[in-house]
This record gives structure tokens, C-alpha cells and sequence, in this order.
């Protein structure tokens, strides 16, 4: 068949796409082809006359060639777009939207389902978790509404799914869209070497002399922390935090009273009176009363914390500049790198020369062969999507395949900013042939870019994001499940980002960093007086980076657990929101909830506060290994065994006390943050 979708399996090593094969012109035709296939396997399930098992009526996989191709193209949706594939996702979209619903509310699809869920004690352990699962997604997708609200949820649905599209698309164009071209040296005055190097290659790329800075991460931060020229910074900062609010078709504040709206409105055609009551349902933390304390928690530790570091920066800039200088949204990263540098002589430039994105990826790698004994090769014979992205065999301790992982490290204009690990293929047990299926796994970062003068090298905080999306990749390459639906990072909302939170413990662990921390040019391991005042600075700004995670989560829940519409001007909404942990003022006219994609369009919409609630399991996991070492073979496997191979086998906190032996507090948070006893 010349389009690969239509193969029931990839003529490729581990079946892994056949990207290089996969046209354009392929999607749409498999799109519906597999839609169609999908309706008529249901229509033979519920024709079936048997009485219904959980053989007959859950086992079938019914939707393999739809899943395939949407997998593919909604993946490459965020990491090598185009404008035929945005295009096509906007026709796509309300299509398999209304495909998903006609299956999720086919009443005699629903009655067999019940019918075994109903009878879900004779099942094993994995197979009533799994029951639960697809029997309350169904009455959480509105199986038992009468038809009037079936249809009412359908159509909400499917106005949600083009919304969602329609905010991260315009979000990434209102990003491109914008950059500073600088022709002069004095207006690089402040700016290290690399940030020099990667702007002038940008506006190589262009086509221009000079220099260009984009809102991209690798030169945004840079320049806000490192530029001495306040006018420079301030037009960047207005630019970043004026992303669609401008008056063009990338504006998103009517998609964001939209998404609001409809959610709210799906929650209480769903008995619930907001969407977070809906949301928590499915979540560790049950309901909004457990996120609120956890908030109140953190501020009440960490609010005091985060007003002195505010008051030092406040106090060096008034040295610096006189007793005159108020301090602005633009300032505060550019002298809180002074002051770092004067307490501590440390920034993230004097790290980049040892942490070269090849000896880094060696380190990480070398990480999980240590705690776990498996390995990655390098993999020329598995298709790509990009010429960016490199393909790896992951192999256990005994030799067994594991895994496929793709490693696309790199911005590009037609990549999401961010960084995110996705699956191409989660895993699972056929049991009529008893294949264990491998997944194929993906990270897809936005790291600084190699030069014509030197290679890719990173600051810290992109090691910890290495560490964090190989975190997540851990725990789907270890998934070791009979159900699909079970495998992988198919877990809680607020459980998924225990594994990717804990890896980045390793970052600042001496033992770690010299495993690979080298000069890329000397060879020289890195220091270790420089080691020493990594680990003295790591809680530097540590209150005021915790209240802005707690300040998003608190916009996030002040947008889902409204009750009634939202008329409120959005940015009047957004200050409201979050004042209670605002240690930093804002400007009127700048607005986060535009540009806040996982809260509108990303799937962490009243969940956002999963990133902290996860941070206290991670701490007090870490503890763990700190107390037995944080290299440890023994508590390695058991939480690979407990945690990382179980997906969602059981609940969450059943796994967390399986490995821990009882539930997790707050306090080695604070510990690890130095707020603690």
C-alpha cells in the first residue's frame, strides 16, 4: 500500500513509524479510513449475541489504524509543524471529536460494558482497575445523560477540541512572529559570549546583519538575565508578556473566556457545579478543599522566603543605580544574576563550558545504567521525523529490548516551545501470542543550539530538563502492564510528574556531575570549589520561584472552579487570581492566561497544581535514596518495580506507600529548600 497507515504493521525495525515514508497526503485519507474501521469494529462488538465478558467486550482493540495515524500527526503537530498540517487539523479535529463521542455515547456499547463492570469481583486485580477505568470514562463522557444532553455534550466537545487547536496555534505564531534585530555592539553590552553567538547566528538564518532575539527560551532567558541595556530588556519583557493580546487574529482572550466557559459548562451538564470538582474526581488530591491547603501550606512556608529575596535584589539595585531606582518586572532576573554572582560567584555561563549536550545526554544515559543497568544505542537503522532527531535502542540489564527512544533536542520555527516526552506507542501484553509490545518513546526539547564556533552547551536548569523529560521516559520505557490503557504515564494527573520531578534531584548531586561534567575544550572535569557553590546557590530564589508555581496554580483554579460564566475582563481576572502570591508586581497590561497553554489547551486545565503536589512526593522520595545513596542498585529497583514499571496497576498512593512503606509529608520539601527543620 503506498500509504503507510493502511499496513497493519510497519515494515520497519520495532515497527516504529516509517516517518520517512509518510506524506502529507497520507493523514487525511487514513484519518478517515481508520475512523471507519473503528465504527464498524464497535458495530461488531455490540452485534455480538454472546453474553458480555471482559473477553469479548474489553479485550478487542478496535481503533489500531486511527490511533496509529493520529499519533503520528498530532505529535509532529507540535514538533515539525506546517501550515497544511495546521490547516488539516482544524477540518480534522471536530471530525474525530464527534468520531470519539458517537463511540463514548453508544448506548449499547455502554450496557455491555456495565454488564461486565458489574460483575468486575470475578476479574483479577489489573483487570477490575481497568474496569473502573473505561466504566467511569464512560459515565464521565455522559453514557448515562438522556439524549438531550448527550448531544448538548457532544457538541461542547468538539467546540473545545477546535478552541484548544486555535490557542497553541496562535500562540506559537505570536511568538515567531516577534524578534529584535540589534546592529549595533552596544546593544549586546552585558551578553556572554554564547548569547552574542546564537543571536548573530539567528539573523544568519534571516538573512540579516547583526544580531536577532526571539522569545524562544534559549534567547529570551539569556538576554533577560545577562543585558545591561534596560531599554533593550524592558521592550523584550513587554514583547514575551504581550504574546496574543495584540490586536490580530493570534488575540486568545476570547479563546480563553471560551475554554473557561465550555469546561464549566461540561462540568455541570456532568452534576458537578464547577470543572475542578469534575477534574478532581480523578485525582490523588480528590478535591479542591486538598489543593487549596497544599496552597495555603506552601505560602504560609515560602511566601516570608520569597519577600526577603525580592527585598535583597530590591536593596543591590538601589546600591548599583541609587536610592532612586525602582525596581521592575524587567529588572528582577538580570539583578537577581547579580546578586547570585556576588553571594555565591556562580552563574550559569561558568557551567556551560562543562556541560556539553553530548557529554550531558552521555551523563543522563550513564544514570539510568547505573541505578538500573540499562542501556541505549544509537540506532541509524530506525526512521526519524527530523534530521535533528536521534534514534536509541533501550536494552534491560539481561540484553531484552525495552524500548525505542527518539531524542529531538532543538528549537525550530516549526517546533512548540517547551519541552515535552511523548509515546508513539505505549506498551502492553497481546496475550493471544503473549508479545510483551515495546513503546516508542519520544523527548522533545528546546535546548541551546550548537555554532559554527562551539557545541550545543547547556546551562543547569536545561540539564534539569533533560532529567525531567527522561523522567517521564523512564517511566514509560519500564512499563511493565497487561493493559494499554493502564501502561506508561497513563496514570493520575497529579501522579505523572513523580518520576520526571525526581530525576532532577541528580542534578546539583556531586557523584552525578562528575560522571561527565568535562570542558569541552580542556577536558577538565568541572571543579570542585565550582560543584560546592552549585550546591550552596541551589535554593537561591527558592521562595519566589515556589510562590510563581503556586501563583499559576492559583489562576488556574480561580478559572475552574468558577460557577457561572466568565464576564470578567481576563486581565483584571488573571491580578485577581494570583495576588495572594505575588511577591513581584506585574504590569497592567501584560497577561499570562493568553499564553498559558497547559492550563487552556495542554491538559493540566485545574490540574496545574499536580507540578507541586508532585515536587512533595518527589522529595520525600529522594529522602529515600539519600538515606539508602542516591546511588543505591536496591532502592533503585524497588522504585522502578513500585513506581516506574506499575503504571496505573493500582492506585497511585497504593504504589507510593508500596515503595515508600507510608504516605508522603511536606516536610522534606521544605528540608531540601533549607526552610525546613
Amino acid at each position: 500500500m503506498e500509504n503507510p497507515f493502511f499496513n497493519k504493521r510497519y515494515d520497519t525495525p520495532h515497527e516504529v513509524p516509517p516517518f520517512d515514508k509518510i506524506k502529507f497526503k497520507h493523514y487525511e485519507p487514513a484519518m478517515m479510513e481508520g475512523m471507519r474501521l473503528e465504527s464498524e469494529a464497535i458495530d461488531a462488538l455490540c452485534n455480538n449475541p454472546e453474553e458480555p465478558t471482559f473477553e469479548n467486550t474489553i479485550m478487542p482493540k478496535t481503533g489500531e489504524m486511527l490511533e496509529n495515524v493520529t499519533s503520528v500527526f498530532f505529535n509532529l503537530l507540535s514538533a515539525c509543524n506546517s501550515p497544511e498540517m495546521e490547516e488539516l487539523s482544524q477540518k480534522m479535529a471536530p471530525l474525530l471529536s464527534e468520531h470519539s463521542n458517537r463511540i463514548t455515547m453508544n448506548e449499547r456499547l455502554f450496557q455491555r460494558i456495565k454488564h461486565v463492570w458489574e460483575k468486575r469481583h470475578e476479574l483479577d486485580t489489573e483487570q477490575q482497575i481497568l474496569m473502573e477505568k473505561i466504566y467511569d470514562g464512560f459515565l464521565r463522557t455522559g453514557a448515562n445523560l438522556p439524549k438531550e444532553k448527550k448531544e448538548e455534550l457532544s457538541e461542547l466537545r468538539t467546540k473545545l477540541s477546535q478552541l484548544s487547536l486555535q490557542f497553541s496555534q496562535n500562540e506559537l505564531h505570536d511568538t515567531n512572529a516577534w524578534t529584535m534585530h540589534l546592529t549595533s555592539e552596544d546593544e549586546l553590552i552585558g551578553l556572554p559570549e554564547s548569547a552574542v553567538v546564537a543571536a548573530r547566528q539567528e539573523a544568519e538564518t534571516r538573512g540579516l546583519e547583526g544580531w536577532v532575539v526571539t522569545l524562544q527560551a534559549p534567547s529570551y532567558g539569556p538576554f533577560m538575565q545577562y543585558s545591561q541595556r534596560r531599554d533593550l530588556r524592558e521592550k523584550v519583557y513587554r514583547a514575551m508578556n504581550s504574546i496574543c493580546t495584540h490586536d490580530n487574529e493570534n488575540n486568545n482572550f476570547e479563546n480563553v473566556r471560551q475554554l473557561v466557559n465550555l469546561r464549566q459548562q461540561l462540568a455541570q451538564i456532568m452534576g458537578h457545579q464547577t470543572y475542578a470538582d469534575f477534574v478532581l474526581e480523578r485525582r490523588m488530591a480528590k478535591d479542591v478543599a486538598h489543593v487549596t491547603d497544599l496552597m495555603d501550606k506552601l505560602l504560609e512556608a515560602y511566601r516570608p522566603v520569597a519577600e526577603s529575596e525580592v527585598a535583597e535584589i530590591e536593596q543591590l539595585a538601589r546600591e548599583k543605580e541609587g536610592e532612586d531606582f525602582v525596581l521592575q518586572p524587567w529588572d528582577f532576573s538580570h539583578y537577581g544574576y547579580l546578586l547570585k554572582m556576588q553571594r555565591y560567584n556562580i552563574d550559569s555561563e561558568m557551567l556551560r563550558p562543562y556541560l556539553q549536550l553530548e557529554k550531558v545526554q552521555d551523563g543522563v544515559f550513564g544514570l539510568a545504567t547505573r541505578l538500573y543497568g540499562i542501556s541505549f544505542e544509537c540506532a541509524t537503522d530506525i526512521p526519524v521525523y527530523h534530521p535533528d532527531v536521534v534514534a536509541y535502542r533501550v536494552k534491560d540489564a539481561d540484553g531484552s529490548f525495552l524500548a525505542v527512544l527518539l531524542a529531538d533536542f532543538h528549537p525550530r520555527a516549526n517546533k512548540q516551545s517547551g519541552a515535552w516526552m511523548t509515546t508513539y506507542r505505549e506498551q502492553w501484553v497481546e496475550e493471544k501470542i503473549g508479545e510483551n509490545v515495546r513503546p516508542i518513546v519520544s523527548i522533545v526539547m528546546n535546548f541551546t543550539k550548537p555554532t559554527k564556533e562551539r557545541p550545543a552547551l547547556l546551562t543547569l536548569g536545561e540539564v534539569e530538563t533533560f532529567l525531567h523529560e527522561f523522567g517521564h521516559a523512564l517511566h514509560a520505557i519500564f512499563s511493565q502492564v497487561r493493559y494499554e490503557a493502564l501502561s506508561c504515564t497513563n496514570v493520575y494527573w497529579d501522579f505523572v510528574e513523580l518520576p520526571s520531578q525526581f530525576m532532577e534531584n541528580y542534578a546539583t548531586e556531586a557523584e552525578f556531575l562528575n560522571t561527565f561534567a568535562r570542558h569541552y575544550q580542556t577536558g577538565q572535569p568541572m571543579p570542585k570549589e565550582l560543584i560546592l557553590r552549585i550546591r550552596e546557590s541551589r535554593n537561591f530564589q527558592c521562595g519566589y520561584a515556589c510562590c510563581r508555581q503556586v501563583s499559576f496554580c492559583l489562576l488556574d483554579m480561580a478559572y475552574y472552579t468558577l460557577s457561572t460564566p466568565l464576564t470578567q475582563d481576563i486581565r483584571t481576572f488573571e491580578s485577581q487570581a494570583w495576588e495572594r502570591a505575588m511577591v513581584l508586581k506585574t504590569l497592567d497590561d501584560s497577561c499570562m492566561s493568553v499564553r498559558f497553554g497547559h492550563i487552556m489547551s495542554g491538559g493540566y486545565s485545574a490540574g496545574y497544581y499536580s507540578y507541586k503536589w508532585a515536587e512533595v512526593l518527589d522529595a520525600d522520595a529522594f529522602s529515600v535514596f539519600q538515606q539508602e545513596g542516591i546511588f543505591n542498585t536496591d532502592t533503585a529497583a524497588r522504585f522502578r518495580k513500585e513506581i516506574l514499571s506499575r503504571g496505573c496497576s493500582e492506585h497511585p498512593m497504593t504504589l507510593y506507600k508500596n515503595f515508600r512503606g507510608e504516605e508522603p509529608g511536606i516536610d522534606a520539601l521544605l528540608r531540601r529548600n533549607g526552610i525546613g527543620k
